[in-house]
């Protein structure tokens, strides 16, 4: 009713900076973009072979689960995955199933690690979207880069960022709500906590005792328990899946559920949302959403 439609749209091509404000970024719509990235050399040379050669031996952070899950609610906790160094070769090896494991790995560290952790990939794709920084009036704040296995799952949350996903290799599968969902999405708030490696390989979780409570939301889009959250029921999901050489606008305050093909890569761009008054309105709705459910 507020004018979401039933799918995403494509736009065949990159739109305008004057173009993209005006009828994505305002409005606060996304949109699945062709023809964006197509000119990336990343889209031929990111095989395995070449990050081998490029990355090989070079030591950095994956995120490893027992269950595929990183920052998500398990047991009542809000558990974040174990950051584990190891070299890049290696998760390589398990991400081919060179190498067997019964655990999860998923390189996702969202610091900016493409230009942190992986300089030498930087030439492969831009440093930032020239449309979209034209259209904003600045500059991304971090440039994420993302591999990993089909089992490692995003759940679901939204980001203060205005996002543009970009699918190098595979293909990532995402399922959307709109921020007007915010009165059928539950919240609650759970103790921080974080997956360690016991010395017989299995995993314990281990509480982040100083640490403030997260509010998170505990219900899986793809299984829900009407039972337990019977208003998410009038929710309206959005599905699309972005292929390689697409480009996803996620737009700030939506919220997602992320799968993905085995191996898929992906560049993302994070540029800071304005807290205008689209945001004011949203934090409205969270508290009114709140108020409701004490009542």
């Amino acid at each position: 009713e507020l004018g979401w439609t039933e799918s995403i749209p494509y736009l065949d091509r990159p739109p305008s900076p004057l173009e993209f404000y005006r009828e994505w970024v305002s409005p606060n719509k996304p949109c699945i973009i062709q023809n964006a990235i197509s000119h990336w050399p990343a889209l031929k040379k990111w095989t395995s072979a070449y990050l081998r050669e490029v990355v090989g031996p070079k030591v950095v952070s994956v995120a490893v689960t027992p269950n595929g899950y990183a920052d998500a609610v398990f047991q009542d906790r809000f558990v974040m995955p174990e950051e584990r160094q190891m070299p890049f070769m290696d998760f390589l090896d398990i991400v081919e199933k060179k190498v067997t494991s019964p655990n999860v790995f998923y390189v996702q560290k969202q610091c900016s690690n493409l230009t942190k952790e992986f300089p030498e990939l930087v030439c492969d794709v831009q440093p930032d979207i020239p449309w979209m920084s034209e259209a904003l009036g600045k500059k991304p704040d971090a440039v994420n880069f993302w591999l990993g296995e089909s089992a490692a799952v995003t759940s679901l949350h939204k980001d203060h960022y205005e996002n543009l996903y970009c699918v190098i290799s595979g293909e990532k599968h995402f399922l959307l709500h709109p921020p007007s969902d915010r009165p059928f999405i539950p919240y609650e708030l759970y103790q921080p906590a974080t997956y360690q490696v016991s010395e017989d390989g299995s995993f314990e979780i281990v509480d982040e005792k100083s640490a403030d409570k997260v509010p998170w939301i505990p219900l899986d889009p793809l299984n829900p328990n009407l039972e337990q959250y019977p208003e998410y029921a009038k929710a309206k999901p959005l599905q699309c899946t972005v292929k390689a050489g697409e480009m996803l606008y996620l737009p700030s305050l939506w919220f997602h559920h992320v799968q993905q093909s085995h191996g898929c890569i992906a560049v993302n761009y994070w540029y800071d949302m304005e807290y205008d008054l689209k945001y004011s309105y949203y934090q409205l709705l969270d508290c009114l959403t709140k108020t409701v459910m004490v009542l």
